[in-house]
């Protein structure tokens, strides 16, 4: 089944942490590790927040809808050794989760969101995004030059933002069982950005439960206003988790 949409204004959050506060992931996915600048091994997470434009089935193509998200992922290698990424969780308005998880069958849950319009408001000063469901994620952001927070180095700005935009393959737990996802390869305008992380509890509690001050300190940011995107959703394959004995992320 095949998924045709727009993510806009989708804010990109990375954050690197250290390999041993990682929890564990389902066979046969692997984190992709890299050494830190002081040695010490980590891994990558992200938090996207946007809104999706008319997303459409192919089955369904006069059914269109539009809502904001956010999504929680790890980066991972797959069992091929391809990157990929590991989605921990997806974070809906509530009347879209039976949308996203009978139709798309995907991990959602029910949020509240206040997220600004950026490329509508290019010559604002700073925007400010909220994400709520018993805990939240509070940024704050403005256009700056390109820069990196603490973690390993992926090479140039242009290498970073290929590491984590350029990964055709995601996959997501559902009904304990791996399931893949197929998508294009995300390209477009981007913007650079400088952000401030109020609450991040959200964020802990969907990828790792490390303290505030690491949640404060992302990687690197930046906002790309429009990423047009087809994902195929494949059929499930794969090791069940009771098996592999690894933990869904079930806290947010």
């Amino acid at each position: 089944m095949h998924v045709r949409t727009k993510a806009l204004d989708c804010l990109y959050l990375n954050w690197a942490l250290p390999h041993d506060s990682a929890p564990p992931l389902p066979p046969p996915l692997r984190y992709e590790v890299h050494e830190g600048p002081g040695g010490g091994e980590y891994i990558f997470a992200s938090a996207l927040l946007f809104r999706l434009s008319r997303l459409r089935l192919e089955t369904l193509p006069f059914l269109r809808l539009s809502y904001p998200q956010m999504n929680c992922r790890v980066y991972v290698l797959d069992g091929d050794g391809v990157p990929s990424v590991l989605f921990r969780r997806m974070l809906v308005p509530l009347w879209s989760v039976p949308v996203s998880r009978l139709l798309a069958r995907q991990p959602a849950a029910a949020a509240r969101f206040s997220y600004p319009r950026p490329s509508k408001q290019p010559c604002g000063d700073s925007w400010s995004w909220t994400v709520r469901r018993r805990r939240s994620l509070e940024v704050t952001g403005r256009v700056a030059s390109p820069d990196f927070g603490p973690g390993p180095r992926l090479g140039s700005w242009e290498q970073t933002l290929d590491y984590f935009r350029q990964r055709t393959r995601g996959y997501v737990v559902w009904n304990q069982r791996l399931r893949p996802i197929q998508t294009t390869r995300t390209s477009g305008e981007v913007w650079p950005l400088a952000v401030e992380v109020g609450s991040a509890d959200l964020v802990a509690e969907c990828v790792a439960k490390l303290s505030e001050d690491v949640w404060r300190s992302p990687h690197s940011a930046w906002l790309c206003p429009e990423i047009p995107f087809v994902f195929e959703l494949a059929e499930m394959r794969a090791l069940s988790l009771a098996r592999g004995r690894v933990p869904a992320a079930e806290g947010c």
